[in-house]
């Protein structure tokens, strides 16, 4: 092999792409957003309701790691000046409103948009729309990464990491560890105060079906007993 073949080799091996072991930084990485994707979708399906909280609240967690990772990575630079076409982006509507169905009444929660903005106003979210944005993003990259272009499915979760799938899974992970913790202390939602302007039910009744649900769906399956029932 002469020096330039040498060379060549050498500069394709400090290339992300061709890291194809196990341990590789590109393998890690899709193979978290796929297990996610997957995960996400399976639970949609609505196969066992009992413990769709705990575990989206676990997937999101274990997403956020490879987030967190990607934030952290230096810039990664596409092989590509352009973005190769995709084609149409996947449909998110059935998705959506699945999890908007399997997740009632629980799906609204208050977030602030930028807690770096002074006197930020809490805006309403859903749950499942944070959820199926988040798989719309991380599936864009994926088409990518499925045809080959690694540095671009890099770059592309890279970048929509910080800024866009990244805060809203910051957002979504905070509303289901809360509702997770608003059962083990036996705490009720506090009132929507209209926050949920697409349903007709009186903030105080989504309050007590909220807490229902959780009772029923989160902290039986979890084995969580509420101070009052010890």
């Amino acid at each position: 092999m002469d020096q330039v073949e040498q060379a060549g080799l050498l500069a394709r091996e400090e290339r992300p792409e061709a890291l194809a072991g196990p341990d590789s930084f590109s393998v890690q990485i899709a193979d978290q957003i796929e297990s996610f994707v997957v995960a996400v979708t399976e639970v949609a399906r609505g196969d066992d309701p009992d413990s769709a909280v705990p575990y989206l609240l676990l997937q999101v967690s274990q997403l956020l790691l490879a987030g967190g990772r990607l934030g952290a990575h230096e810039d990664i630079v596409p092989d590509e000046r352009y973005e190769p076409d995709t084609g149409p982006d996947p449909d998110m509507d059935s998705l959506r409103e699945a999890l908007a169905a399997l997740l009632t009444p629980v799906d609204v929660y208050s977030e602030v948009f930028d807690p770096y903005v002074p006197h930020s106003t809490p805006v309403a979210a859903r749950i499942s729309d944070d959820l199926a944005n988040i798989v719309s993003d991380l599936r864009h990259g994926m088409a990518h990464y499925r045809e080959g272009r690694v540095s671009e499915a890099l770059w592309w979760w890279q970048f929509s990491y910080l800024t866009n799938w990244g805060p809203t899974a910051s957002a979504s992970l905070r509303a289901l560890q809360s509702l997770v913790a608003h059962v083990r202390l036996n705490t009720p939602l506090a009132e929507l105060n209209g926050l949920d302007t697409d349903s007709a039910a009186e903030d105080g009744d989504l309050e007590r079906q909220a807490g229902r649900v959780m009772a029923a769906e989160i902290g039986a399956p979890l084995g969580l007993t509420s101070r009052d029932a010890r």
